[in-house]
């Protein structure tokens, strides 16, 4: 059924476009294709952790001081976190070229 309407499952995608071996996804730079990146301004935070909590990517890391540092290697620039910061500390700006 699905085949007529043009999909196909993930086992007949072609070489390339697939994740083919556990535990590869560490190897894929996700945030190569985001055009915003969070930007924290730590004087507002109040080390909540609700940027950490939301991050659909696990890309907000614990720091020994209790504030949160962003991976760049795999986020995605989503904005979530900016989003659901409750002091507005982080704000989306454009990722530099």
């Amino acid at each position: 059924m699905a085949r007529d309407q043009g999909i196909i499952s993930w086992k007949e995608l072609p070489l390339g476009c697939a994740i083919l071996e556990p535990g590869n996804a560490k190897d894929l730079r996700t945030g190569d294709w985001r055009s915003k990146r969070p930007v924290t301004d730590y004087e507002k935070c109040i080390k909540c952790g609700m940027c950490y909590i939301y991050c659909p990517d696990m890309c907000y890391i614990p720091k020994d001081d209790g504030l949160f540092e962003w991976n760049e290697y795999y986020c995605k620039g989503c904005g979530i976190c900016a989003h659901e910061c409750p002091k507005d500390a982080i704000t989306m700006v454009e990722e530099e070229k």
